[in-house]
């Protein structure tokens, strides 16, 4: 019977999401002679290859692809059962970093089950830009930090999702014809830095009419006809609706990212991560 190695597979994703057998090894702890024989092992088994080479580079092809989202099913079911018939008793305090508008989406579906499932665990969760949570004063109080990151940064987070940015108001309302109202973020928002970038190629008048660090401060101004504003397409609150206009330009994507600290509970870090890997994965 022919069997596929799960740890070949991981190995497979992370060198995919990494995008260097280097830096997978530095992840998994091998080296990268190691992390080569790993898929070309794969490689043997299924007799495809993998990887085309670009230079120095290894880039996955069509058939890398595609085993890479199959793999990504196989370790999350192999994840998901160790998790649910785990016998020890996960005890400890963990800190929790994340932005105000992902903590609106992701944050009832996840404390709720983790709170019923490990009632000795203690989180503590704060909000606050990407910028701040990731600021080398304040990353180390944190053991946990889910973040936006610029899809042209490189980055030592996990990659959860690559998402659209989309222009977001109130739909009832409708745009200025002239000079576009934005209500944003302060300043070392990513949204805020993504649209005024954009908008200053495309030549399009705009101001900011209003400046809040608080999303629903934001949504608030957003009804009384303020302007509109920038999210993730994930991150979107029922509250208010993707705007879609001629004269609003594309914003690209922004990345998702899972920062994992390290902690001095690990185990504990370790599922909480599963279950934020889970719930960003199904935000779409």
């Amino acid at each position: 019977m022919r069997q596929l190695s799960l740890d070949n597979l991981r190995t497979l994703v992370t060198v995919i999401e990494t995008g260097s057998y280097q830096k997978a090894g530095e992840l998994v702890g091998r080296s990268q002679p190691a992390i080569s024989l790993q898929i070309k092992k794969l490689e043997a088994q299924i007799n495809k290859k993998l990887f085309d080479k670009f230079g120095q580079r290894y880039q996955a092809n069509s058939h890398g692809m595609w085993l890479y989202e199959q793999a990504k099913t196989m370790l999350q079911i192999n994840d998901q059962i160790f998790t649910e018939f785990e016998q020890e008793t996960l005890k400890g305090r963990l800190r929790f970093g994340i932005p105000s508008e992902f903590a609106t989406r992701l944050l009832p579906s996840i404390i709720g089950e983790f709170n019923n499932r490990y009632p000795d665990v203690s989180l503590d969760v704060s909000s606050a830009l990407s910028r701040q949570l990731l600021s080398v004063n304040q990353r180390n109080q944190y053991d946990l930090v889910l973040a936006l990151i610029s899809s042209q940064q490189s980055s030592d987070g996990e990659l959860l999702l690559e998402d659209e940015l989309v222009w977001v108001g109130d739909s009832r309302l409708p745009l200025p014809k002239k000079k576009l109202s934005l209500v944003l973020a302060p300043d070392g928002c990513m949204y805020r830095s993504q649209a005024i970038q954009v908008l200053k190629q495309q030549t399009i008048e705009w101001r900011i009419a209003y400046t809040n660090t608080d999303l629903y401060g934001l949504i608030a101004a957003i009804k009384q006809g303020l302007g509109i504003t920038v999210l993730a397409k994930s991150s979107v609150p029922p509250e208010l609706e993707i705007i879609k206009h001629p004269m609003l330009p594309e914003l690209g994507t922004i990345n998702i990212c899972l920062f994992n600290q390290n902690s001095q509970h690990p185990q504990v870090s370790a599922t909480l991560s599963e279950f934020i890997r889970n719930r960003v994965q199904h935000l779409l």
